[in-house]
Order: structure tokens, then C-alpha cells, then sequence
């Protein structure tokens, strides 16, 4: 792995940060302000084929300070998490006998970043957390309790709302498996990544162009077979029907082949397109997602390892590596949101059903639904979630069961 050189780096930007705010304090006060970001979460996971039911109550918490002088900015922050209830197969404790609950102990550096903003540009450089675009192909995976974050540097230029680029090189990738995290689920995966986007604000939308350059360059991560350049363009828009009406549309393309050091050679495509439909508290979605396949190799479909793989193709996490034929995903939500419910200032409920089948030889993979409730009071936010996946042609039955409770300053 390539992630152990860059300790020097993130001390560097520390050192330069110091600099640059004591420079700044010069001229103005330095504003300091704690971070604290604290989520206790019990789950439950029952799948066929595995006797034991997997159980997982875990406590994690972010805490740290950022620091505001002029145009820059300064930021620390750790990231602990805790298994109160430790019986579940976390993908790094060897307790492979129950359901995996991809949430390990862990405790580390989770940011670590310098940022200066001034006018329309905007540079970060140091350990951080990037969220592209609908975070399909890169994202924070926010869900899990350990945080994908990156060690990168980022330019942004312009309105999002206007005429905006945004490039990043990234020489880390700090995954999800935490300080225990080795071979094939390492703690960090370097590589020579390059993101780039350019939007423009149309009179139906946000249309932007992308290109994502994935270096999965680790050969115990899938002998480099995750390693891929994939280029696209999406839309993403909302109308107003009425007082409390509106629409709101995305549509996206891209293609996906092989990059770097991986050694199989593919082409696939990506297509999503989605709709939702809001009056007052009720919302309604539909949407179609294809992660296309080549010809039925084994990761020769299109994959996005770096993607926030929870908020896509279903809770119960059956398709974190797309399969060899591909998956379409065929769904529709149906929700409910009050800006205040009695002593609450929020509530939610939602209910998703997901049909999915392969891209190639029509195969019937299986049928989710996930269902979702959620209060707020102040800073506190309380929520259950289920997933429930009966499979067909995929994967094995599974019911999945959240409870939690999250503050944050």
C-alpha cells in the first residue's frame, strides 16, 4: 500500500496552517469553533445461509476544532468508534460467523485540512471529505460510523448556482475499515486519483460534466481490477407547480473502462433517471438506475468503490460490487416531512421498493423495501430504518434493523 507517506504530508499542512493563521491573527482575531459529532446506533442483520443473527450497538464520535482567520481556514478533527456489542462480522474482527455490519472499531486522524476562500475560488488541501455530484461515484459513505474521507487537493472556481469547475487529486483513499483494516480491506488505498467536474446553470437545470479517474493502486484490492476512468454528464433540476408544489428531475450518463494497472479490458455504461413529485408534506419518486456490464466478466460491469454506496440500490448493501452482468434498479419512495410535529421541529417517514435485475441475460436478482422513521428535537435526531431483500437469482434473503440516535454541535 501507498498510504504511509503522506503522515508527512498532513503533519506539513498542520505546520502551514499554524503559519498562515498565526500571519493572519496579525491583522484580526482567530475565531475557533469545537466540532462535535456524536451517533449511538444499535443494528440487527438475519441472513439465510448464516445461522447466527448478527447484533452491533455502537458508539462513534467526531470531535475536533476549526480555526477562521481571513480568507483561511483551519480544521482538526478524530473520529473514535466504540463496539459496546461486538457480535456481528465487522469485515476486520474475524467473526465471520455472523452477518457482516461494516462498522469496526476504530480511532483516528478523520480530517485534517487547510482551506483559503476568497471571491469565487476556493482551495482545500490536507485530509478531507469529499462529496461529488449526487455522490455516486465519489462520496463520504456517511452512513457507516468510520467515514471515508481523502488525503487530496481540491480546487473550486465559480457559482454552483452560475458557472463552476472543481478539480481534486487525491493520493489516499481512507476507507471505511479503520486503524485494523489490512489486506483485501485495507485502512487506506493510495493511488494517483483525479475528479473533475465543470457545471453550467441552464434554463432546465444544473448541467454538468465529469470525469472521474479511480486509482485503486493496492493489487490486495482486487489485483487493481477497481481501478477505472469513467466520464459522464448529468442534469439535475426542480420546477415549482404551486405554492407547495414542485418537481424535481435528474438525468445522468456516463462510461466506464479500464485505467491504470488493471489488467481486464471493458467498456459499460451508467444511466439514471429520476423524478420527484412534492405537495405540501407527501413526496413521491420514481427512478431507474443501470450499472451496465461488459460481457459477463467478473468486474468488468461498471463499479464505484468510492462511491456513498448506502444511498444507492438498497439498504440491505446486496450490490456494494456491481455483479459481472450488471444490475438495473427499478424504484419508487413514497414520504412524508413536517418542518414541525408537535414538540418536534422534524419527523419524516418514508417507504422504498426496489426491483432489481441484471443488465445482461435478464436475470431477476430480487426485491427490497427499506422504510424509514425519523424525529428531531434541537440537536438531537432519533431514526429507525429496515431493509428487508428476498432474493431470486442473487445473493441470499436478508432483514437488516437500525435504531440510533445523533448530535451534532
Amino acid at each position: 500500500m501507498r498510504h504511509e507517506p503522506v503522515r508527512p504530508v498532513i503533519r506539513g499542512v498542520t505546520f502551514t496552517a499554524a503559519a498562515l493563521l498565526g500571519s493572519a491573527a496579525s491583522a484580526q482575531d482567530i475565531r475557533l469553533s469545537p466540532l462535535l459529532d456524536v451517533r449511538l446506533r444499535y443494528g440487527q442483520v438475519e441472513q439465510a445461509g448464516i445461522a447466527d443473527r448478527a447484533e452491533a450497538a455502537t458508539a462513534r464520535i467526531r470531535s475536533g476544532i476549526r480555526a477562521d482567520a481571513g480568507h483561511f481556514q483551519a480544521l482538526v478533527e478524530t473520529e473514535a468508534t466504540l463496539a459496546i456489542v461486538e457480535r456481528y462480522d465487522s469485515n476486520t474482527n474475524g467473526l465471520t460467523r455472523y452477518p457482516i455490519v461494516a462498522d469496526p472499531q476504530n480511532i483516528e486522524l478523520n480530517r485534517a485540512q487547510l482551506r483559503y476562500r476568497g471571491g469565487d475560488y476556493t482551495a482545500t488541501v490536507g485530509r478531507q471529505v469529499i462529496e461529488l455530484a449526487d455522490q455516486r461515484f465519489v462520496g463520504s459513505g456517511a452512513f457507516r460510523q468510520n467515514q471515508r474521507t481523502f488525503d487530496a487537493a481540491r480546487a473550486q472556481w465559480g457559482d454552483p448556482k452560475r458557472l463552476f469547475t472543481d478539480v481534486t487529486y487525491a493520493w489516499s483513499d481512507r476507507t471505511t475499515n479503520g486503524i485494523d483494516g489490512r489486506g483485501a480491506r485495507p485502512q487506506a488505498i493510495g493511488g494517483d486519483n483525479l475528479f473533475a467536474l465543470a457545471g453550467l446553470q441552464t434554463p432546465v437545470g444544473t448541467l454538468t460534466g465529469f470525469g472521474y479517474l479511480v486509482d485503486q493502486d493496492d493489487p490486495a484490492v482486487q489485483g487493481f481490477r477497481l481501478s477505472s476512468q469513467t466520464y459522464g454528464v448529468r442534469l439535475a433540476g426542480t420546477r415549482a407547480l404551486g405554492p407547495n408544489a414542485a418537481i424535481a428531475y435528474a438525468a445522468s450518463w456516463a462510461r466506464q473502462s479500464d485505467w491504470h494497472r488493471n489488467p481486464l479490458d471493458f467498456t459499460a455504461d451508467y444511466w439514471l433517471v429520476e423524478a420527484t413529485a412534492s405537495l405540501g408534506i407527501v413526496s413521491l419518486t420514481a427512478g431507474h438506475e443501470v450499472l451496465g456490464a461488459d460481457d459477463g466478466r467478473a468486474l468488468t460491469s461498471v463499479q464505484a468503490p468510492l462511491s456513498a454506496l448506502f444511498k444507492f440500490q438498497g439498504w440491505a448493501d446486496k450490490f456494494t460490487t456491481t455483479p459481472p452482468d450488471g444490475v438495473r434498479d427499478l424504484y419508487g419512495t413514497a414520504g412524508l416531512a413536517w418542518k414541525r410535529l408537535g414538540p418536534f421541529s422534524g419527523a419524516g417517514l418514508s417507504a422504498t421498493y426496489h426491483r432489481f435485475r441484471s443488465d445482461r441475460l435478464d436475470q431477476r436478482y430480487g426485491s427490497e423495501w427499506d422504510l424509514l422513521a425519523s424525529v428531531k428535537r434541537g440537536r438531537t435526531t432519533v431514526q429507525a430504518r429496515y431493509a428487508r431483500y428476498r432474493a431470486e437469482q442473487f445473493a441470499t434473503d436478508t432483514d437488516k434493523l437500525w435504531l440510533e440516535v445523533n448530535w451534532a454541535l
